[in-house]
């Protein structure tokens, strides 16, 4: 009688261990599922921008022979004007 309680005893242990395991198995592989998730979230977010940009530059590559960015670039970029150019600046 004693054996069968005593084995009881030690299969209700190691089903419990075996679930604690589990448990704590799950929780952890849902916090790093939760973790790539994110992470996947921020790639994305950064393949956007990105691919924005990139899309802006190919719109700037297309003008970039053209006369009227060369001569934004010109006053942007050198501050050069027209010889018959007055340019006034606001302080």
């Amino acid at each position: 009688m004693r054996s069968i309680f005593k084995s009881k005893k030690i299969c209700f242990i190691i089903v419990s261990l075996i679930l604690i395991y589990t448990f704590i198995s799950f929780i952890s592989q849902e916090k790093k599922l939760k973790n790539y998730e994110q992470q996947k979230q921020y790639y994305q977010a950064q393949i956007e921008n990105l691919q924005d940009e990139q899309a802006d530059l190919l719109q700037e590559q297309e003008n970039i022979d053209s006369p009227d960015y060369i001569e934004e670039q010109a006053r942007e970029k050198l501050d050069m004007y027209y010889p018959s150019e007055r340019v006034y600046i606001a302080q």
